[in-house]
């Protein structure tokens, strides 16, 4: 049994990693911080908690550094940009951490980070040492890692939609078109204009087309798995729902293949994965059928004249492309079924 501790645990992520650790077989105590609430219980925040548990399994909210001290593997669900010291305390008392945040993902790619973070890295020994927390990719480097970068809510659909492709080579990297639709929970707890009821609700509205920040990290993987240098066209889209991302992902093929051939390229690369779902042909995916799970729905379609592909991707964003993801990653780590702590049917309607 593990405790586990949880920095910034008042957020939207942060309450979403609460949920699923609290049912989480192998943690018998979690500690949680939270710089807003700092000394009130989770159930003052959140009243979706009120007597779910006890107060000695979910003690007051309290100091990050005291979370820190006493628990055995560390969440980060700090906002981008303060979680880099965090993580560099945790890896030097030889303590797992797993960031949620952007800080970690970029790896070396410090420049990148700096232009599209603004800030540029206080530690970057540490930075070398993270590996990016996509396990469908990188688990046997997440087995031994010391922190772990989970990935972004958008970067998560888009590549594992595009994985089998990019890895077989029948994707024209020059054509990759990835077009998301994100519920409003993807924009965190913090109200703005955008996200006020009047403006987004009844719309879907494409936001930071051609500078999102999820940009560069989605092509720094989607290179990783050509081979090859990757380029995509990135949209996202608010879309009027709490919580999920539909991305549409278009490519030239390079070679003719049928729709069952294709089918079966990804129905065979993500055979054996627990939380990949490879619909059979003929069936879309729908983020409705994902809601509150750590799957990942993939379909395969052709275009109408058999030259470009067109995947259909969809994930709860709270979940596969947060938390869930991180109790993924914890789960490889320390060597418990990866399944653990993540076993839910999602719901029909």
């Amino acid at each position: 049994m593990i405790h586990v501790g949880i920095l910034g645990a008042t957020g939207y992520a942060g309450l979403e990693l609460t949920r699923i650790l609290l049912q989480h077989p192998r943690v018998d105590r979690l500690s949680a911080s939270s710089v807003s609430f700092e000394g009130k219980s989770l159930e003052d925040v959140y009243p979706s908690m009120v007597n779910v548990v006890d107060g000695s399994a979910l003690p007051p909210l309290e100091k990050a550094e005291d979370v820190m001290a006493r628990a055995d593997i560390v969440f980060s669900c700090l906002p981008h940009g303060h979680a880099e010291t965090a993580g560099w305390q945790c890896v030097e008392d030889g303590k797992p951490f797993i960031d949620i945040s952007a800080d970690f993902r970029f790896g070396t790619h410090e420049e990148l980070f700096k232009k599209w973070y603004g800030a540029g890295y206080e530690y970057p020994e540490v930075h070398a040492q993270a590996v990016y927390g996509l396990p469908e990719l990188h688990r046997t480097a997440i087995k031994s890692a010391r922190l772990i970068a989970n990935p972004g809510c958008y970067p998560t659909a888009a590549e594992l939609g595009l994985m089998p492709a990019l890895q077989e080579g029948i994707a024209d990297l020059s054509s990759i078109v990835i077009t998301s639709m994100s519920g409003v929970t993807g924009a965190g707890r913090e109200p703005s204009q955008t996200t006020h009821y009047p403006e987004a609700a009844d719309a879907a509205s494409p936001y930071k087309v051609g500078s999102h920040r999820h940009q560069p990290e989605i092509d720094l993987l989607l290179s990783e798995m050509a081979g090859a240098e990757v380029h995509s066209v990135f949209t996202p889209i608010l879309a009027p729902m709490n919580r999920g991302i539909l991305s549409t992902i278009c490519f030239g093929l390079v070679h003719t293949i049928s729709a069952a051939d294709l089918h079966a390229l990804y129905a065979d690369r993500y055979a054996g994965e627990p939380f990949v779902r490879v619909l059979p042909l003929g069936s879309t995916a729908s983020n409705r059928f994902v809601k509150y799970s750590n799957y990942c729905d993939i379909s395969v379609h052709l275009s109408a004249d058999g030259s470009k592909a067109v995947i259909i991707s969809a994930i709860d964003n709270m979940v596969k492309g947060a938390a869930g993801q991180a109790v993924q990653n914890m789960n490889i780590l320390l060597g418990f079924d990866e399944t653990e702590g993540l076993r839910f049917i999602p719901p029909a309607f």
